[in-house]
């Protein structure tokens, strides 16, 4: 239903999107997550013209939108949006709010347009707020309500801009159950949410955005369980890193160890744990500076906030080769270093070592 080739938008000199190349197909549910200052709001805005794409194409049902002969108004009928902050008529009542557009745009009669609000009232669960007013409803009332008066046009595609960002917590789930519905009935969205779980809940594809791109486009088993691009597991494991590189073998430890202690404590790990890191790394030196003539050793610690786990990657350079089995099996370096970790694995690339350890826990 939509296909978009080579999208760009440019806010002056800032590029926000850069050649988006997609295509979102008649009934799936698609899922747009990623950092804030992405471009997510952007892409949903550029589909439907609130935002002019500076450079690109997008077709609907294989009509560019984007071609001067377009009949725009005609297109932007087939797609309905839902924004973060509602946008109701607060003059109207919600059943007002519903038939207006019907009855102006669509042509229908009032009796037709209101036998169609209600019905959408009582798909939302909101029929008895049919002669209230906007500031007589929660904030997930209106959600819903928005929901409503964007179904009533009779869209094939709705696109949701953080639909319950502006909620509190304890309304969130009521909108949710809305979104869920509709996509269980085969109607197309595309959502930009913060919400993972109801992601990898509700949709068939999921993008995952960055710096202005559709960085990772996959199912949600594979964007939530198995991410293939390095930004993408960061972010769905809200993983923190720090990074260190030691050129010179007269570094400056106490400098390195004050950093590491830092990042740590910032990140609420347990004392144990950070004393552990800095013996881990202690004793990785110790090997490393034994068994190589260089010192090239690139050091990062990644946390997952949501697995709990605190990782060390080791990277260094010199001959190929497991430094930790160049040494003696009873190097009681090596023992401890067995002890403190859960596993430990190595990897060669490009003439770099590499020692990935996850700490144990406790």
């Amino acid at each position: 239903m939509i296909r978009v080739e080579n999208l760009s938008k440019k806010f002056g000199e800032l590029t926000v999107l850069k050649e988006i190349n997609i295509e979102i197909h008649k009934g799936e549910v698609i899922s747009i997550i990623g950092p804030s200052g992405t471009g997510k709001s952007t892409f949903l805005r550029c589909l439907n013209l609130l935002e002019t794409p500076s450079g690109g194409k997008i077709f609907i049902d294989e009509i560019d939108i984007l071609d001067k002969s377009t009949d725009v108004p005609k297109i932007r009928q087939k797609m309905g949006m839902v924004f973060q902050s509602f946008n109701l008529f607060s003059h109207l009542t919600v059943m007002e709010n519903l038939t207006i557009g019907q009855i102006k745009l669509l042509g229908r009669k009032k009796e037709e347009a209101e036998q169609k609000a209600m019905d959408l009232l009582k798909l939302v669960g909101l029929a008895e707020k049919a002669d209230s007013f906007a500031d007589e409803l929660s904030g997930g009332q209106k959600q819903r309500v928005a929901i409503a008066r964007c179904l009533s046009m009779d869209p094939e595609i709705i696109l949701f801009d953080e639909p319950t960002s502006a909620l509190d917590p304890t309304m969130v789930s009521e909108v949710l159950a809305v979104i869920r519905r509709l996509a269980k009935e085969g109607m197309t969205l595309a959502i930009v949410t913060h919400e993972m779980d109801f992601s990898r809940d509700v949709s068939n594809r999921v993008f995952y955005m960055d710096e202005g791109l559709i960085y990772e486009d996959g199912s949600p088993q594979q964007i939530f369980e198995n991410p293939q691009r390095e930004k993408t597991r960061a972010f769905i494991n809200r993983i923190r890193s720090f990074n260190y590189k030691i050129d010179s073998p007269d570094f400056d430890l106490y400098a390195m160890n004050a950093e590491i202690e830092r990042f740590c404590e910032k990140h609420v790990l347990p004392k144990k744990m950070i004393n552990n890191v800095l013996l881990i790394l202690e004793e990785l030196m110790m090997i490393n500076k034994s068994v190589s003539k260089e010192i090239d050793v690139n050091l990062t610690l990644s946390y997952s906030e949501k697995r709990d786990t605190l990782e060390i990657i080791f990277e260094s350079g010199g001959d190929e080769g497991n430094i930790l089995e160049k040494i003696d099996q009873d190097e009681i370096g090596l023992m401890i270093i067995n002890n403190l970790t859960e596993s430990i694995e190595y990897s060669s690339l490009n003439n770099r070592n590499k020692l990935n350890m996850f700490l144990k826990k406790g």
